[in-house]
């Protein structure tokens, strides 16, 4: 099998269904791949896969790692630096989250305009790879033009979306209403472990990033909700097919 893909994808908890939407394709469990963390997750399939979407070679991370899971910020990272070494040139990045803005209802799609780094330890924290910037700009983490893309292909399907800014958490503890309450004050939209520190290595490596993030439940206001992991796969399961068909439709525009 002969590819070349310039588009990658990672997938978050619940929304690994995509992948069945990807054609002609090598699958490689990530324990078969040198330094490759495994992913322990519920949720996460824990594979490489190189196929076709929207008639696109493009990479897929079927699950992601977490900093909660044990791993550093390097090993947490390393994939994207791998996209990097075999010419990925855009990725796409998604994940379910806790929704703090009052106008948002569990299952909206959220596009991630920017977000706020909240881990204690920085991805970039150490010696500098040769090659790259020291003090990478960071004043549009998330590509313009594919926000204005996927805007218009959400108007053309009548797939409603909101915007907002993620913030990412070490976690693995859901938050607490009056952290829900913190986090919205500092500017924040959704709430979510992962995804800000991928963001920020992509743009080490100069990659264009698109994010969207799944409404999986919502915190912060008056009456506070329970939440499980669980509740969060069954609601991203059920917004991923609007995710999908806008995530395909860029691809195949890209």
């Amino acid at each position: 099998m002969k590819t070349n893909p310039k588009i990658a994808i990672i997938l978050g908890t619940g929304l690994g269904q995509l992948a069945s939407e990807i054609t002609d394709c090598l699958e490689i469990p990530y324990n078969e791949i040198p330094n490759f963390p495994v992913s322990t997750v519920q949720g996460h399939a824990g594979k490489l896969i190189f196929g076709k979407l929207g008639g696109k070679d493009i990479m897929a991370m079927d699950g992601r790692f977490h900093y909660y899971e044990g791993y550093t910020m390097q090993e947490v990272t390393f994939p994207v630096r791998v996209m990097h070494q075999l010419g990925i040139e855009t990725l796409f990045v998604s994940n379910a989250s806790g929704g703090m803005n009052p106008k948002f209802k569990v299952g909206d799609i959220m596009i991630i305009t920017d977000h706020i780094n909240f881990f204690p330890e920085h991805p970039l924290h150490g010696v500098n790879l040769p090659g790259y910037a020291r003090f990478p700009d960071m004043h549009e983490a998330y590509d313009h033009k594919l926000i204005a893309l996927a805007d218009s292909i959400a108007a053309e399907k009548n797939i409603p979306v909101q915007h907002g800014v993620y913030i990412g958490v070490q976690g693995p503890t859901f938050e607490t209403p009056h952290e829900y309450l913190m986090y919205h004050i500092l500017g924040a939209d959704a709430v979510g472990m992962s995804t800000v520190p991928e963001v920020i290595v992509a743009r080490h490596c100069d990659i264009k990033v698109f994010g969207v993030s799944i409404i999986t439940d919502l915190g912060g206001f008056d009456i506070p909700v329970q939440v499980s992991h669980e509740e969060v796969q069954k609601a991203a399961n059920s917004a991923e097919p609007h995710m999908t068909e806008i995530m395909r439709e860029m691809i195949k525009r890209s």
